[in-house]
């Protein structure tokens, strides 16, 4: 892996993280029991994925998440917490370029952040911000890489992908697929191939500040 391929990857991850607490930090405190579009996630708990998943970053390396108030304690404090965690491997090239093997293959340590839970950011800071009734609006530079990567994806690997406990008890990747018109916005038409209702609306919930 290069500098410059090292450095592309830490830039997009701190966008993405940037971004990514913005939501949480505009998540009133009335809000964190909010339904999300994750069936049977609470915005609260979405936050807890995004902080699992860097613990799972870490895992490869040897590595856990420092101390640090739980998210049900301080979600905020949680999430920016395993944020520092990640972001300080990012920026040791030592240990970003080191080869592990993922569920995916082998790859980076870089990578494997790049492709997992760097991504995985914005899809579910799509989630937060629909919970919360912020701004959902995707950087669309993301939406048409991601897109272009995910329907690039082999029928038999998104199978895989869509298939509940195929990566670890507990991890669901991609859901069904929701359709959506061929004509709907780019971003729309992502959030339906990764299984999300682009239509989809808090009900019954809070979502103002």
């Amino acid at each position: 892996m290069t500098n410059d391929q090292l450095a592309d990857i830490l830039t997009r991850y701190s966008a993405h993280a940037d971004s990514f607490e913005t939501l949480v930090r505009g998540t009133a405190p009335d809000q964190w029991a909010n339904p999300s579009p994750c069936a049977e996630w609470t915005a609260r708990d979405v936050v807890g994925h995004i902080v699992d998943m860097h613990a799972a970053m870490l895992r490869p390396i040897n590595r856990g998440l420092s101390a640090a108030p739980s998210v049900q304690q301080d979600p905020l404090a949680a999430f920016n917490s395993a944020r520092a965690d990640v972001q300080a491997v990012l920026s040791d090239p030592g240990i970003a370029g080191r080869r592990i093997d993922s569920p995916g293959g082998p790859t980076t340590v870089a990578q494997h952040i790049d492709q997992v839970i760097s991504d995985d950011m914005v899809l579910h800071g799509w989630d937060l911000a629909k919970a919360t009734g912020q701004d959902a609006t995707m950087d669309p530079v993301d939406v048409e890489r991601m897109w272009s990567g995910n329907t690039a994806i082999p029928v038999d690997m998104m199978q895989l992908l869509r298939t509940p406990g195929a990566f670890g008890p507990g991890v669901v990747v991609f859901g069904p697929e929701v359709v959506v018109p061929p004509d709907a916005p780019l971003q729309d038409r992502l959030v339906g191939f990764i299984g999300r209702d682009p239509g989809w609306a808090a009900s019954g919930s809070s979502v103002g500040h």
